[in-house]
């Protein structure tokens, strides 16, 4: 155990922040620490830094913080330094101490230097500048380079991700995968927790929860858990009820008052199980139906060309109703000149483009948001929807996070990120039947990301929309468009995979080497001898891209049905030996073991894939036919 705090407590001004908190770093382990703002993340990582003390506490044995060793600590904080003057080499080189300017060790340490340096984005002349010279964001880039230079054994970041350019994030995800040294941080940034950590521990009500694996394996097992919770306390009621309804009735009764008493003690023996507290985060189960179904092509394009005075891509596109479109891109690319385009705010330069018949727009764009009224949230939204009664506008503001309290509010003092929540649950509820979104989770904290993301996710409509956080972009668009070197690239499959197929690539880029492919495969179609074309004719490039799209589905469809078949043996085997068990004669309930229960959640899982792709392989199946 490199690092443990055991049940420690801080409180400041009287309020206690962490309560009885359990913490450990076992190695090198990535650790990422996640809450809703102000639930005390910063105060633990300056715990951890020594800039805070745990409270003392007499009373209570083995508390308190241990090590293994006497450790290095080094904690990046948004302000990064004090004395500004100094230049960014003095800065780096203030805390080392070499033998001389020509050690094997000095050298080592300059070539990492260089390597962070230029790895940031930054040019080798930079190094001269003084501190001052840089923004606040670059800034904290040094800093954090700094700390990564001097390697300490606990490193502690806080929001690493801000002020940097996707590129810049994955390089550092990179780079942190192979860092020998323990890391904690904090940050909004899901996608980079996913990339980088092995345990993520929950602060929730001043205590913590450990949770081994990424952020998308949290958020998996603290579902499980609140689900099985609950489960248990739900049966424990209905249990204590049973016992005391058994009292109610025979309490009176003189030849049943020994029974009664028995009952009353079986009730009062019940081992106590908590009420599970509600997720932070609410998840659309129900799908959120469009008023209007609309065509099936819901937008076309024909040598579109967007931009203003000159044209910054050229698309020919369409898109299919039910699609929900992710687009990738540097700023300046014409992503948001696209939307405005789609959305019929600006013409197109030259070519075509037409919205389907009966496609109704619903649009969010960051000016969306600015928002200003002095009624609440909840008479705002009852005069937008005016059929909807009291007890409706409450239940749909509090699906969004606006419950309680929150639906009193004044809309004049909401923060950026909820007026924009507020906007988009009222874009929702007028059900347009195609959303196109330009950064819609902006200033927003995790809870409402995650809200607005089952939203999205039960959504049958058409969605297009432009995001830079990738966690919502991978969890929500099913396909991408590349926005690159004026011109614009389909992705097929989801931001995950592309990503994964980019760090295959080489030389040209993704985009090229798949075209390639494509090229390869119609012109591997087109050399069939002529008299073996009975079947295929003469294949167009449409038709022959349409093939390969539909061979991709076709290959993880046979994958999962192998899985599926396997589990279903693997249940019928498991019924088989229950049934000539002792415990199935002596009445017991099979469905309540353990290894049962992960069995069928595990083919539960593999069906819902299931689905879900035969549906991608019919939707395909009927592209191809029309």
């Amino acid at each position: 155990m490199l690092y443990q705090i055991t049940e420690g407590t801080v409180s400041a001004g009287g309020n206690v922040i962490l309560s009885h908190i359990n913490f450990e770093i076992r190695g090198n382990e990535k650790i990422a620490v996640v809450g809703s703002n102000g639930a005390g993340k910063t105060t633990l990582l300056k715990l951890i830094a020594g800039e805070l003390e745990l409270d003392r506490d007499d009373k209570r044995q083995n508390c308190g913080i241990t090590a293994a060793r006497k450790l290095t600590i080094g904690y990046l904080k948004q302000q990064a330094f004090t004395e500004k003057e100094r230049t960014v080499e003095e800065e780096i080189f203030s805390s080392c101490s070499f033998s001389n300017d020509y050690s094997q060790e000095r050298y080592e340490y300059e070539r990492e230097y260089d390597t962070l340096f230029t790895g940031f984005g930054f040019l080798k002349s930079d190094k001269k500048k003084k501190l001052s010279e840089f923004s606040g964001g670059e800034q904290t880039k040094i800093a954090l380079i700094r700390h990564l230079l001097s390697k300490p054994d606990i490193l502690l970041l806080d929001e690493p991700t801000n002020h940097l350019d996707i590129q810049t994030i994955q390089w550092l995800e990179h780079y942190l995968n192979g860092y020998g040294k323990a890391v904690v941080m904090v940050s909004h940034d899901r996608f980079f927790l996913d990339q980088t950590v092995s345990v993520v521990y929950e602060l929730s009500g001043k205590t913590l929860t450990r949770y081994p694996g990424t952020y998308t394996q949290y958020r998996e097992e603290k579902k499980k858990r609140i689900r099985l919770q609950t489960k248990a306390y739900e049966k424990q009621q209905e249990e204590k009820k049973r016992l005391n309804d058994l009292v109610e009735r025979f309490k009176h009764k003189p030849n049943k008052a020994a029974f009664a008493r028995a009952k009353r003690k079986a009730a009062e023996r019940l081992v106590s199980v908590e009420k599970p507290e509600e997720d932070e985060i609410h998840l659309f189960v129900n799908p959120l139906e469009p008023a209007v179904l609309g065509s099936k092509w819901v937008f076309e394009s024909e040598h579109l060309k967007i931009g203003y005075e000159k044209p910054l891509a050229e698309l020919t596109f369409r898109i299919r109703r039910g699609q929900k479109i992710g687009i990738l891109g540097p700023n300046g690319s014409g992503k948001t000149t696209f939307l405005k385009t789609v959305a019929g705010f600006i013409p197109g330069l030259s070519g075509d483009c037409s919205l389907g018949n009966q496609i109704t727009i619903g649009y969010f764009d960051q000016q969306s948001s600015e928002i200003r009224s002095d009624k609440t949230v909840a008479d705002h939204f009852h005069d937008l929807f005016p059929v909807l009664t009291e007890k409706e506008v409450r239940s749909i503001l509090g699906s969004f996070l606006f419950g309680g309290k929150e639906a009193g509010k004044r809309v004049d003092v909401l923060s950026g990120g909820e007026k924009a929540r507020l906007v988009l649950a009222e874009l929702l509820q007028s059900r347009p039947n195609f959303l196109v979104l330009d950064e819609p989770t902006n200033h927003m904290d995790i809870q409402a990301k995650e809200t607005l993301e089952s939203a999205f996710q039960a959504f049958t409509g058409t969605i297009l929309f432009v995001s830079h956080d990738r966690y919502f972009l991978d969890r929500v668009a099913e396909s991408i468009l590349i926005f690159e070197e004026q011109s614009v690239f389909y992705y097929p499959f989801r931001y995950s995979h592309y990503l994964e197929r980019s760090r295959k690539t080489t030389g040209e880029g993704i985009a090229a080497q798949i075209k390639a492919e494509e090229q390869a495969l119609i012109a591997g179609i087109r050399a069939v001898p002529k008299a073996e074309r009975h079947r295929l004719k003469e294949i167009s490039s449409e038709e022959a891209y349409a093939d390969w799209k539909m061979s991709l589905v076709t290959e993880r469809l046979l994958q999962v049905e192998d899985r599926v078949e396997e589990l279903e043996c693997a249940c019928e085997n498991l019924l088989k030996d229950w049934q000539e068990s002792p415990e199935f004669w002596s009445g017991g309930d099979w469905s309540e073991t353990a290894f049962y229960e992960g069995l069928l959640r595990q083919r539960e899982d593999v069906w819902e894939v299931w689905t879900l792709l035969c549906l991608e392989w019919f939707e395909e199946a009927l592209d191809v036919q029309i």
